[in-house]
């Protein structure tokens, strides 16, 4: 597998982020507290990302829930001003690709806030003028988080005990998909020539990443 060290992955103690990290294995891995194999970097100061070699690309798996987060503002804190202030600082540094994990339903004028957020998140990337932008939206992700020491996800959690037994009968844009297809899906799409904005919903991933 071709590996480039000019790469940063910003959220490697999600559950795409690890992924990412394994279909990259050396990538320069960014997280907020400090990881094995990992850079920690403060995402709300600018500064954190001058000790860094300067990426060519960067894969952003940013990301909470509202329960987690406790208030909208802490949520967008997350999804919008840590997303924004890795992708920019990687534009700024040189970067021409990058690659984003969003949401199933993103939508800057959603009504619903979670899909809001993540919409805005998409535009303000846009803006920023990468070559290649590919967006991910993924359904729920089917994996474990117990393994990365992250808080119980109880919702989520339960979502998924529902819907594995008939996850074969779910049509893919709905089916609940494990992140290492949504990393591997993100990976071969950066790779490829292709518009300077692509967005793949979750059907996609599902076709793209399957192994």
């Amino acid at each position: 597998m071709q590996c480039d060290t000019k790469t940063w992955i910003a959220g490697a103690t999600g559950l795409v982020g690890r992924a990412l990290q394994a279909e990259l294995p050396e990538a320069i891995a960014l997280a907020r507290r400090p990881l094995p194999g990992a850079m920690v970097v403060d995402y709300t100061r600018p500064a954190s990302f001058g000790a860094l070699p300067a990426p060519q690309r960067v894969f952003i798996a940013l990301g909470t829930t509202m329960a987690q987060a406790g208030s909208q503002a802490a949520f967008r804190a997350a999804d919008f001003d840590a997303v924004v202030a890795v992708a920019r600082a990687a534009r700024e540094r040189g970067a021409t690709h990058c690659g984003l994990v969003s949401a199933l339903g993103a939508n800057a004028r959603s009504g619903v806030f979670y899909n809001r957020v993540k919409g805005e998140a998409e535009d303000a990337l846009i803006a920023l003028g990468f070559a290649r932008l590919v967006i991910a939206r993924p359904s729920l992700l089917d994996g474990h988080r117990d393994a990365l020491d992250q808080p119980r996800r109880a919702g989520e959690a339960w979502m998924l005990r529902l819907v594995r037994p008939v996850a074969g009968l779910i049509p893919k844009p709905w089916r609940p998909i494990a992140p290492e297809r949504v990393a591997r899906a993100l990976r071969l799409a950066l790779d490829q020539p292709g518009p300077a904005v692509q967005v793949l919903e979750s059907g996609d991933l599902h076709s793209l990443g399957s192994p």
